[in-house]
């Protein structure tokens, strides 16, 4: 057998030459001999056990065992079932040696025994049938080390054993019946399904056709629920496992148990405060099947899709699921991290896109009376206070989902923003609870600034841009809004937007509490704050006009956005800002219209440079890492310890100086890095347009030109004077960007035209230098056109080279078949005329040859004939003498030849009738 050929020689290859393990192969092969040939059953069974134990502790056995003993071992499972112990040891002896031995001193690369074991038994789809057939034995421990046997292949060699499943009839049912078996074989089958069902969808149809919904609930009911043990894990595993991007399945469930039994492991029982690591998993487990039900698979049919989860979404809305996800969420704050962060997600998928959903959470209070509060301001509490990143990305998720494409909800919640008496904004953090949502969260703004710790600010900061996204009449509402200051004395109330301007100026130098630079500062502080500003000037011209009341705030950000210190997305963020305030600018006043802006930032920092920060920001991680919401990770055996203990994010932790922090990655969303993408174009268009079309600051009417009734003449050459002066001021305004604007193109083209100094020498000079910039610019494009056109030609003329160079050839080639040709024929017509003249070379006389060859042929006849008279003559006198001696016998010779001769004659007369 060539498997066992190849095993034979990898045992070589791994334990060295042939004698290195020659001592376990040896051993190994009389086991294996005694086995097959002992006379008695006794010393097969000792065989067999003993065998076992060597290859249960020794990798060398293994490899020899794998190279020999699989025959065999089955050979004992197809024909020995009545010997039930010999049954039990062949199984309990496959089981070691596909078990891997880790002794942690092999190298990396070193060959696995029971990797190749495991190839090895299951190339053969018989093996495979054998096996679950055992499954139907009546001991115990035959249809134990069954399935764990079935279990080991299944991990090392899923597909082949899935395939090979699928194939044999009244396999899965086989594996069914075992989870109503006893205790322990009903868990060794829930792994081994668990492993089945991970990536092959027809097995997962056929469970569910098979009532493996039934049974899952039925164990983890008898199990306990949530409060189960690691049992109750392995049932949700494999139930997730069928409803993952299985919309049929999912359907299936729910309408036939419905989802009653799911949302029932969800309800806390007993003691609400004792949360175990196994209570942890099970009910993230749970958490993440109610997951599946909301979330869309990846390549399912849209409609189809949306119309399921559209089902699933009020089905799960009507049992009251949300009572417990708010429970599990929210309320409970002694829940470990992971179950609340898990919980508020699943609030955020249920809500998202599903107006009946949203108004169920918005209607919703939690606590008992009095001490009640709407869901959404105990959710805005976790957001202000909670010291876990993860469990703010979560509840930041809520409103995300809760405000998207929900004007009246972002309406609602922008009624409440209503300013509270400076005494009441720092009062202590408990009487929160008798605040509005918008009191609240006005307060979160302006929280802590004195400190210098703007975390909270940020943090409320994110949901205030999710309430302004895409509502006109939210942004105007809260542009009304002006805050106290400090200490009334020191000055008027201002805009809530001039205080965030304010704390992203602040947010540079922030340091932390313990008095030390803090980097988060610029990490995500000012990225949310420039988030919200960005989201909050879009399609907003009155946004835009009350952030540039403030002279320092264009000041600014211009500084900002060339600040080499602050980060590539800071830098971006506020570029798109700065061209905001120009796309959205519907002002006339001077020193606040679009052109201003333009032209301050062509002065301060240069329209390529400026253009760079887009596309320095497209390049970035967080731009080009942004996708929509994809499905979470599955939760199992081996990372479930893992994600039940979330670790949060330090914020001295050096990864964190890079750009992907998890608050980050929440913020920059695939909707938001897709508007940022298109308020880009939109901002390049629109200052290309403000260059194109300068101002007309003065507006040139006819009439102003003419004397006024009663005016004087010196009022008249006055106001006369007076125009001409502003047309003056405006032309010379105009010179001066338009030399800004060669500077910036001349510095794209590779260096500076003039220098400082003569750029100081005025509009004549100014406008000389565009007139060369002009001029250098035509004779660089007729420069590249010629040089294009060289190209092109040189290219042409290479070209017809080459050609003539293969014409040349086949020339040539031509020619020289045409001289052999040639002398071929020169050849021939010398011969034909040779012969022609009868010459050296006479024709030959014909009759002759004929006359000669016939006189060949007459003597070669009469020589075979005179050989057959000979014949004859040699045969003659045999006869006379045979016959002689007949007649001394008393034979009667004639009637011994008679008809002899007529028999010979036939032929000649059928010839003879033929002639």
């Amino acid at each position: 057998m060539d498997l066992v050929s190849g095993y034979k020689g990898m045992v070589g290859l791994v334990f060295g030459n042939e004698n290195s393990g020659s001592s376990e192969d040896s051993y190994v092969e009389r086991l294996l001999d005694r086995i097959s040939n002992g006379a008695l059953a006794e010393d097969r069974r000792t065989a067999v056990a003993e065998l076992q134990s060597v290859v249960a502790e020794s990798r060398a056995a293994q490899l020899a065992f794998g190279a020999m003993g699989f025959p065999i071992l089955m050979g004992v499972l197809k024909e020995e079932r009545d010997d039930v112990e010999m049954v039990r040891g062949a199984l309990e002896t496959l089981v070691s040696a596909l078990t891997p031995i880790d002794h942690g001193k092999g190298p990396k690369n070193e060959v696995q025994p029971a990797l190749m074991n495991t190839d090895l038994l299951s190339r053969e789809a018989e093996n495979i049938s054998l096996l679950l057939s055992l499954l139907t034995e009546e001991d115990f421990y035959i249809r134990y080390y069954t399935l764990q046997l079935l279990t080991a292949l299944l991990t090392n060699s899923p597909n082949r054993l899935q395939e090979a499943i699928l194939t044999i009839p009244r396999g899965i049912t086989r594996l069914m019946d075992m989870l109503m078996d006893r205790e322990v074989i009903r868990n060794e089958a829930l792994l081994l399904l668990t492993y089945l069902t991970r990536e092959a969808e027809e097995i997962q149809k056929i469970l569910v056709f098979e009532g493996a919904f039934e049974k899952i609930f039925s164990i983890i009911k008898e199990e306990g629920g949530s409060e189960g043990g690691v049992v109750v894990q392995d049932c949700l595993e494999l139930l997730n496992n069928l409803l993952r991007n299985n919309a049929s399945n999912q359907i299936l469930l729910r309408e036939t148990m419905g989802f009653d039994p799911l949302i029932s492991i969800l309800k806390l029982r007993g003691s609400t405060y004792s949360f175990t690591q196994q209570k942890t998993i099970n009910l993230l487990s749970a958490l993440e099947t109610i997951n599946l039900l909301l979330m869309g698979g990846p390549e399912a049919e849209s409609a189809k899709d949306a119309n399921r989860l559209l089902t699933n979404k009020t089905v799960l809305v009507q049992k009251k699921v949300l009572d417990h996800l708010l429970m599990l969420g929210v309320e409970s704050q002694w829940a470990p991290v992971a179950v609340r962060c898990a919980a508020l997600q699943c609030i955020g998928d249920l809500i998202a896109g599903y107006p009946k959903n949203l108004d169920a959470l918005a209607s919703k209070v939690l606590g008992e009376e009095p001490h009640v509060e709407p869901a959404l301001n105990s959710i805005l509490r976790i957001i202000l206070r909670t010291s876990s990143v993860q469990e703010f990305i979560a509840a930041d998720y809520v409103f995300k989902c809760f405000c998207e494409k929900n004007s009246d909800g972002q309406t609602m919640l922008a009624s409440t923003l209503i300013p509270q008496p400076h005494l009441m904004t720092h009062a202590p953090l408990e009487e929160d609870v008798n605040m509005s949502f918008g009191s609240m969260l006005l307060r979160g703004l302006t929280l802590n600034e004195n400190d210098g710790d703007l975390e909270t600010c940020c943090r409320a900061a994110s949901v205030l841009s999710y309430i302004l996204k895409n509502n006109i009449q939210c942004k105007e509402r809260v542009l009304r809004i002006e805050l106290e200051a400090p200490m009334p004395s020191l000055g008027a109330p201002e805009p809530l937007m001039h205080r965030m301007v304010k704390y992203l100026a602040l947010a540079s130098s922030m340091k932390s509490k313990d008095g030390k630079s803090s980097p988060t500062g610029n990490l995500y502080v000012q990225p949310i704050i420039l988030k919200l500003l960005v989201t909050w000037l879009a399609d907003c011209p009155n946004a835009v006009h009350c952030f540039l009341d403030s002279r320092p705030h264009l000041t600014y950000l211009l500084e900002l956005v060339s600040n080499p210190s602050a980060t590539v997305c800071i830098r971006g963020l506020t570029a798109v800002l700065l061209g905001e305030c120009v796309l959205y600018n519907k002002s006339s006043e001077s020193g606040k219209d679009a052109f201003t802006i333009v032209d301050s930032i062509s002065q301060k920092v240069g329209l390529t440079s400026y253009f760079l920060k887009f596309d320095e920001m497209q390049k970035s991680f967080l731009f080009s890492s942004a996708k929509p919401a994809q499905p979470r990770k599955a939760l199992t055996r081996s990372n479930a310890a893992s994600m039940a203990e979330i670790e949060d994010v330090e914020e001295n932790d050096s990864s964190n100086q890079n750009e992907d922090h998890p608050i980050l990655i929440s913020t920059f969303d695939a909707q938001f890095v897709n508007l940022v993408k298109k308020l880009e174009l939109d901002i390049r268009e629109n200052i290309i347009e403000v260059y194109s079309q300068p101002k007309s600051k003065v507006a040139v009417v006819p009439a102003e030109l003419e004397q006024k009734s009663g005016e004087s003449d010196g009022d008249y050459i006055k106001r006369l004077k007076s125009f001409v002066e502003k047309q003056c001021s405006e032309i010379q305004d105009l010179l001066g960007r338009n030399a800004n604007l060669a500077e910036d193109l001349a510095k794209t083209g590779g260096g500076s035209i003039s220098q400082p100094e003569q750029r100081a020498g005025g509009a004549s000079e100014r406008v000389q230098v565009e007139t060369l910039r002009r001029d250098l610019q035509e004779a660089s494009q007729r420069l590249e056109m010629l040089k294009t056109e060289k190209a092109k030609i040189e290219s042409e003329a290479s070209m017809y080279q080459n050609l003539a160079g293969k014409m040349e050839s086949d020339l040539q080639s031509l020619s020289d078949a045409y001289n052999s040709l040639e002398q071929a024929n020169y050849h021939l017509e010398k011969e034909v005329k040779a012969l022609k003249s009868g010459g050296a070379t006479p024709s030959p006389d014909i009759d002759a040859i004929k006359a000669e060859a016939r006189e060949e042929a007459q003597k070669e006849s009469e020589a075979e004939l005179n050989d057959l008279l000979v014949c004859l003559g040699q045969e003659q006198s045999k006869v006379e003498k045979l016959s002689a001696r007949l007649l001394e016998l008393g034979e009667d010779v004639d009637k011994l030849l008679e008809g002899i001769g007529d028999d010979m004659g036939l032929p000649e007369d059928s010839e003879d009738e033929e002639d």
